[in-house]
This record gives C-alpha cells, structure tokens and sequence, in this order.
C-alpha cells in the first residue's frame, strides 16, 4: 500500500495499491465522501497510466482537485518505483 498527503484538495490522504501497473485498492480520506467511492470504483483494475492522463489537470479549487491529486500520487508511485529499480540496476552491474 502506498500513502500520499494531498496538497489543496478537499481529500487529505489517497491510500491506495498496485499491481502489475493497475490499481487494484483506493481509498480516499475527507473530501466528498459520494464522489470519492464512485471514483474509486470506476478505476479499480484500471491501468495506472489510463487514471494518470483522465485525470491530471482537473481543477476543482486551488489549481487541483481529488482526481488531479491521484494523478500526482501515481506519477510519484512511477518515479519511487523506478528510482528503486535504477538503485537495483547499479547494485547488480
């Protein structure tokens, strides 16, 4: 599971998990509550680059929204996972 502390949204925190690039659990914490479930179950198996160019962008207030805010936490899960796989790269060569 992987957590992310959203930034002017109305959602505090995506808690959410990965596998083999699709997003398999979501859950949202604060924000509207209706909206936030229907969302999380429309994208549930869905490939994380499909969520990514939906939903980067949209705005709500303060230039994001909870949708904008899981675009920025699944490109930040890419860039961790592929930082630990460079770091794993260079440890094996």
């Amino acid at each position: 599971m992987s957590t992310y502390r959203t930034r002017g949204s109305c959602s505090r925190e995506i808690i959410f998990s990965v596998e083999d690039d699709c997003i398999k659990n979501i859950k949202f914490l604060g924000g509207c509550s209706g909206n936030l479930q229907a969302l999380s179950k429309l994208i549930q198996d869905m490939n994380i680059d499909k969520v990514i160019s939906l939903f980067k962008g949209i705005q709500c207030k303060n230039c994001t929204s909870c949708p904008d805010q899981l675009a920025i936490a699944l490109m930040e899960y890419k860039r961790q996972q592929a930082e630990i796989l460079a770091n794993l790269q260079a440890k094996n060569a």
